[in-house]
């Protein structure tokens, strides 16, 4: 079967063109993909060719956050699963082109294991929200957050979901810093500050957070936000780091500990599943752009890449299928 795919073929070489799906096996599902979305991390990486091993060998097909409907089952799997729409974390089932994590496709074979329903969402786009939803929870469970003050380095989409999570489990305070104004605007913190424009030591004055979560993967803003770490303070890492410079007299002095979060934890992406569905966690606060795959797919990458506004960028694979932020509340 033939599907059409957006296809990294090299360092900065992005286009759309068919590939040939692996033939359904006994315990696979065949997915149409309706919205799938754009990773400014691992993606961006890649895209530069920053990740040169497997599975990112040239020529790949990325994506990890597809949402799409389920039109064939193989034979031992459950037939009541067509017609219903799915999460799908992404599929290694294609010839001649390597999946990292193969997502971004017309259509999508993948074992049935890997696939979330989205049954109880009022709106299956909103599923897109899954993964990031579910890595910043695991965060906010890895720092636990009960009954603490907390400080958000970044309002990025990770950094605004743990934003929200963190005040939904028990923070008594949460506070947030950010050097874009648009990102801060889209923040539920008590606290929001930009250090480009205001004096963190003085938006700050007066609290001692118990927890720190850094979003940003940049050390000087670590360093900053130590200082406002209280003694036996914790520090939780939410990026991924090539390496760790800080200044560590903080450390010593506060006896700090410090985490770091790994992806998300089993479990996680239903856990936010619910909380989407009883409209406790705002998901669609993260979607603030779209772009149709027909259209130039390169500008849409580059876009979500380089545009810090664009927090999260909505692949539309169907016609019609304009995404409707509002419906995802």
């Amino acid at each position: 079967m033939k599907a059409k795919a957006i296809v990294f073929r090299g360092v900065r070489q992005i286009e759309v063109c068919d590939v040939s799906l692996k033939p359904l096996s006994s315990t696979d599902v065949l997915v149409e993909t309706y919205w799938s979305s754009i990773s400014t991390g691992t993606e961006k990486m890649a895209y530069n060719g920053l990740i040169p091993s497997w599975p990112f060998i040239f020529p790949f097909i990325p994506g990890y956050e597809t949402v799409g409907k389920i039109t064939e089952v193989g034979d031992h799997v459950n037939q009541s699963l067509i017609g219903k729409f799915a999460y799908v974390a992404g599929s290694f089932g294609y010839e001649e082109v390597n999946a990292a994590f193969g997502g971004a496709s017309e259509y999508i074979v993948c074992p049935v294991e890997s696939i979330t329903l989205l049954d109880n969402l009022d709106n299956p786009e909103c599923g897109i929200a899954l993964p990031l939803g579910a890595t910043a929870l695991h965060i906010v469970d890895l720092a636990q957050v009960q009954n603490k003050k907390v400080l958000v380095l970044g309002q990025g989409a990770v950094g605004i979901l743990a934003v929200e999570l963190a005040k939904l489990m028990g923070a008594t305070l949460v506070a947030a810093t950010d050097t874009q104004k648009k990102r801060l605007s889209y923040s539920s913190a008590d606290l929001r500050v930009n250090p480009e424009t205001d004096d963190v030591s003085a938006a700050l004055a007066g609290h001692e957070f118990d927890v720190l979560i850094d979003s940003t993967g940049i050390m000087s803003a670590i360093d900053t936000g130590l200082r406002f770490l209280k003694f036996h303070g914790v520090v939780l890492l939410g990026g991924y780091y090539q390496r760790i410079n800080i200044d560590y007299s903080q450390a010593f002095q506060k006896e700090l500990s410090f985490i770091a979060a790994k992806q998300w934890a089993k479990g996680d992406l239903e856990r936010v599943r619910e909380l989407i569905a009883q409209h406790k966690l705002n998901a669609e606060r993260i979607f603030t752009h779209q772009h149709t795959v027909e259209d130039d797919i390169s500008s849409a990458y580059l876009q979500a890449f380089n545009d810090p506004d664009c927090l999260k960028m909505i692949l539309l694979w169907k016609t019609g299928t304009e995404q409707n932020v509002n419906a995802c509340r």
